[in-house]
């Protein structure tokens, strides 16, 4: 690979200007591709086979008008007072003008929901009050036919006894017929009302147990507009939501306020917005610092923002035919940008340190990209596979969001290894700043000779400092993981976003003037056993939704709807608190675990759904999920730094260090997101869950960046080690030839990362902190501090591994150190080779 590296560096260079106008082309091609391709990026996430979209799925075949995905649109009035006629009248209107939306099946009028419920309340008391009175009219008319039948009885008695003619005795036998008659009218009337009553009394019950489900204020000042979509949360189109809130919108209404619920205004967040651009100039300032030329620090810049570019919009490309998040293309911009600069930057670092030891620019190029481009190509794919392995979690979106990610990744690497050569030889020696070139024109010799790394005295760390470093190192970062215990995850719903934003407004809003609950509804099916009659159905209904209203946290249950066949019911059902609460979560597994209920017709088999139950299902299949994958990470971990490093302490440490650095950014996240600590630093207004995919794409992210540095650190470690320095020595040269390069990507990658902290984006917000607190911590405590005091303690014993091993493993110069020895520099002297050649390949490029 590395002899591979260096034939295409020196090519690139050569023809730079074809390289350039070739990744030049792919970058509009991509952007063409977005822009006739492109499609509509989802805002949800959905796993098929979840509870959850089997009952979605079920309702679609048996109740499809049930089964669209819904929203909620919140009027209220500005002052706080009750709605107007007027007022009321132009909301309705509104209502009607949104019900015309393509893509909307239902708009409901709240106003004539309220009026529609209050009448039917009152024809139910009407009712009743009327079977109360027929009642009292029928056994009135059984008390006179019993005084009637007692007459009618001491008279034949009476003519019996005194031995009355026949024709007397068929008088009072007509009598009694009469009597008969009107005793089986009576009892059919009573029969009647007792039906009536049953559906009367069970209309009653329903309407108790749905008093909570209001869609006007009880103070007249707020109204709740729920819509029903024609597709599934999922399939709904981002045009249908902007119509949605156009027809709100376009046409206010004076002294009336309006907001959506997340599921309505819910957007595609900005790709890249201030925060980002803050993040990119701090890295910009790191660059020119490090590399002391504008022109030096801004070649990774470019060659970052043209991989970004291709990746970005070559993903966008596929939401045409893919059901991609929004989310999964922010986060291979945020993978781009940070290893496309990374990568750019140890092989521009490479180079300037052979330009300023007397290597000439296209031989320097070529050896750069073979030494340096093979330890970028390496590292590279180490994250690629570790994200590409994402899709062993069966889970579809998260598959997806590693694939983009490698895919970005990948592009990052292959403009690292071609681009940059290509601008490297067009920049030429201005890569070096002015001081750099002036000394190198002044004194060659002496400035080779200054940069090898050799010249420096290394002193070995002493053992009592190794010890307190490991000790306090291992404790920190356990104490800052303890927040990690607590983890808890959802997806975020209107409560976290931003406090002037539409959706927090609406769910504040519905929160006070109707429950928190009713922000997060639950979605009961129940499959009726049989072939139920109407009044058997009806039956079954109310025993259902007592048994569901009688659960714990249960605000209110309504019944929604039924099959043609009856066979299966729908029934709304109100926790108490709202959709991301540990109590809703708690119901939901509480109302599947009734399933079956016993009713008078039968078993009764129950289901779950609704927007609060689907992120509660996803969120536990992620975690189910991540044990797998994190064990998959961490025996990949240990297989690829065995074949680097041919030792078994060193990846077991490596390998710990990097569970020690994800527990540690787990915590963080924990403590900042969910727990509210420093929530006024972060913006963090409203703390929650945190997001459910974030623990399992940050195994696969941190993983490849922390190998990353400890490919870039251990490396010059063991070459040291191997080159004949004792080992507690080599760890003292490896660390000091690797430091400033690593510390400087190091932090680059928080700079980016830590960008989309502040993102209008809630559920980019702590990806983007994680992200920049896992780069920090393991790049800074890990590598830096606790992997070299460890390899301290361990003295020789860190680089001792089997014999048999040793034959089986193949020879991984991940350095490019045989590569140097094929292609040795030569001096003015033919064959005389300068001592910076022979430098190893990290010691180089430190």
């Amino acid at each position: 690979m590395a002899e591979f590296l260096y034939r295409l560096g020196a090519a690139a260079a050569r023809r730079a200007k074809t390289v350039l106008a070739a990744w030049i082309g792919v970058l509009v091609l991509a952007g063409a591709a977005f822009a006739l391709f492109g499609g509509t990026l989802a805002t949800g996430f959905s796993i098929p086979n979840t509870p959850t979209t089997q009952v979605t799925d079920h309702l679609q075949e048996k109740l499809p008008q049930a089964s669209g995905g819904s929203g909620s649109v919140v009027v209220q009035t500005e002052d706080g007072s009750a709605f107007t006629d007027a007022q009321r009248e132009d909301i309705s209107a509104l209502v009607a003008k949104a019900g015309d939306v393509d893509g909307v099946e239902t708009v409901v009028d709240p106003f004539a929901t309220e009026a529609e419920r209050a009448a039917q309340a009152k024809q139910l008391q009407d009712g009743l009050a009327q079977i109360e009175a027929g009642r009292a009219q029928i056994d009135a008319g059984r008390a006179q036919l019993e005084a009637g039948q007692t007459q009618l009885d001491a008279a034949r008695e009476q003519a019996e006894a005194a031995g009355a003619p026949a024709p007397m005795i068929a008088e009072l036998d007509a009598q009694q017929e009469v009597l008969d008659a009107n005793r089986a009218e009576l009892d059919a009337q009573s029969a009647e009302l007792e039906a009536g009553a049953v559906q009367a009394e069970q209309g009653a019950a329903l309407l108790e147990m749905a008093t909570e489900i209001r869609t006007v204020s009880e103070d007249g000042s707020a109204a709740v507009v729920n819509v029903v979509f024609s597709e599934t949360q999922m399939e709904v189109e981002q045009d249908t939501k902007d119509a949605l809130v156009a027809a709100f919108e376009d046409e206010p209404i004076d002294g009336v306020k309006v907001d959506f619920s997340s599921e309505v205004s819910a957007g595609v967040p900005s790709i890249l917005g201030v925060g980002e651009v803050v993040g990119l100039a701090v890295a910009a300032v790191v660059l020119v610092v490090m590399l002391g030329t504008f022109i030096g620090a801004g070649l990774p810049l470019v060659t970052a923002l043209i991989g970004v570019g291709i990746g970005a919009a070559g993903a966008l490309a596929f939401s045409g035919v893919v059901e991609m998040a929004s989310v999964t293309p922010i986060l291979g911009v945020m993978l781009g940008l940070a290893v496309g600069i990374d990568y750019a930057l140890f092989i521009v670092n490479r180079h300037r340190r052979q330009l300023k030891a007397g290597y000439g620019l296209e031989e320097s190029i070529a050896l750069a990209n073979g030494t340096s481009g093979n330890a970028v190509v390496f590292a590279g794919a180490t994250v690629f596979i570790a994200l590409l392995a994402l899709n062993i979690t069966g889970i579809p979106f998260l598959g997806l969001m590693g694939t983009v990610g490698a895919a970005c990744v990948a592009i990052a690497v292959m403009i690292a290894t071609t681009l940059t050569p290509a601008l490297l030889k067009l920049a030429g020696m201005k890569i070096l700043s002015r001081k750099e070139r002036a000394a190198l024109d002044k004194d060659q010799e002496a400035s080779a000779s200054a940069g090898k790394p050799e010249s420096i005295p290394v002193k070995q760390m002493s053992t009592m400092r190794a010890v307190l470093t490991v000790v306090v190192s291992i404790a920190g970062l356990l104490v800052i993981a303890i927040p990690a215990m607590d983890l808890r995850t959802n997806l975020p719903d209107g409560s976290s976003e931003a406090h002037d934003s539409t959706q927090y407004q609406a769910y504040e809003a519905v929160s006070q003037k109707f429950g928190e609950g009713q922000n997060g509804s639950l979605l009961v099916v129940a499959d009726l056993p049989g072939n139920p009659s109407e009044e058997e159905a009806l039956v079954a209904q109310g025993e259902i939704a007592r048994t569901l209203f009688d659960q714990q946290d249960v605000a209110a249950v309504a019944p929604i709807g039924s099959s043609e066949d009856r066979t299966v019911t729908a029934f709304q059902v109100i926790p108490a608190e709202g959709p991301t609460s540990e109590s809703t979560q708690e119901l939901v597994h509480t109302l599947r675990d009734l399933s079956p209920i016993d009713t008078e017709n039968g078993e009764v088999e129950l289901g779950v759904a609704g927007t609060a139950s689907g992120n509660i299902d996803i969120s536990e299949k992620l975690s189910e999920a991540l044990p797998i994958y994190l064990g998959v990470v961490v025996g990949l971990s240990l297989l690829i730094l065995i074949l680097v490093f041919r030792s078994i302490f060193v990846p077991v440490i490596a390998t710990l260090g990097f569970i020690l650095s994800y527990f540690a950014a787990i915590g963080g996240v924990v403590a900042i997101y969910q727990w509210g600590w420093l929530a006024g630093i972060f913006g963090v207004e409203t703390p929650g869950p945190v997001l459910n995919f974030l623990p399992t794409i940050l195994v696969g992210i941190l993983f490849g960046l922390a190998m990353d540095y400890m490919l870039f650190l251990g490396s010059g470690m063991r070459e040291a080690f191997v080159h004949g320095s004792p080992a507690r020595v080599a760890v003292m040269q490896g660390f000091r030839n690797g430091r400033s390069v690593v510390t400087a990507a190091a932090i680059i990658m928080v700079s980016v990362f830590g960008g989309f902290i502040f993102s209008h984006s809630t559920m980019i917000r702590p990806i983007g902190f994680a992200l920049a607190f896992g780069v920090l911590v393991d790049a800074f405590v890990v590598r830096m501090l606790l992997i070299p005091a460890l390899m301290h303690l361990a003295g020789d014993k860190a680089w001792w591994l089997p014999k048999w091993l040793d034959k089986i493993l193949p020879d991984v110069d991940v350095e490019g150190a045989s590569l140097e020895r094929r292609h040795p520099h030569e001096t003015g002297e033919a064959g005389e080779d300068t001592p910076s050649a022979k430098a190893d390949g990290v010691t180089a490029r430190s």
